[in-house]
């Protein structure tokens, strides 16, 4: 299956799956761009790139195989299989950056929009009762048992 074909087989998860590497390079970008605020933005600056780091694996299932992780790290990210959970933890990360409207204004609303994006496409793909499809592209289905 060609990327295209991800793409045209209209399952929410594919879709929430590319949002979220989209996600992953929003969260590095605007992490670093943002910490360099001297008040409390620094923290959420913080947090959006500690979220980013998780979202990689998260995503990217290729990288567990790849990456020396710990035993409770694995535990950790492969609670995040199915489209519920993954739109959860979506939506608790949009959450945390909407929080950073309180102390300013900036471009991490931009984060909050998108991961609010892809947990909402999550979330879709759940109510449509559609499984979990790992894109081929990222390390899905058949590319993390070829490594081994």
């Amino acid at each position: 299956m060609t990327l295209a074909d991800e793409f045209r087989s209209r399952n929410f998860s594919i879709y929430g799956q590319w949002l979220g590497v989209l996600c992953i390079i929003l969260g590095f970008a605007l992490g670093i761009a943002n910490i360099f605020h001297f008040n409390l933005l620094i923290l959420f600056s913080i947090i959006l790139l500690v979220c980013s780091f998780i979202l990689i694996f998260i995503e990217i299932p290729l990288l567990l195989r790849i990456c020396p992780t710990s035993a409770k790290f694995d535990v950790f990210i492969r609670r995040f299989t199915t489209n519920y959970m993954r739109a959860a933890i979506y939506g608790l990360m949009s959450l945390v950056q909407w929080l950073s409207i309180i102390v300013d204004a900036s471009s991490l609303i931009v984060a909050a929009v998108f991961l609010m994006l892809a947990g909402v496409c999550y979330a879709l793909a759940g109510l449509k009762h559609q499984d979990f499809v790992g894109s081929k592209t990222l390390g899905g289905q058949g590319v993390a048992q070829m490594i081994v």
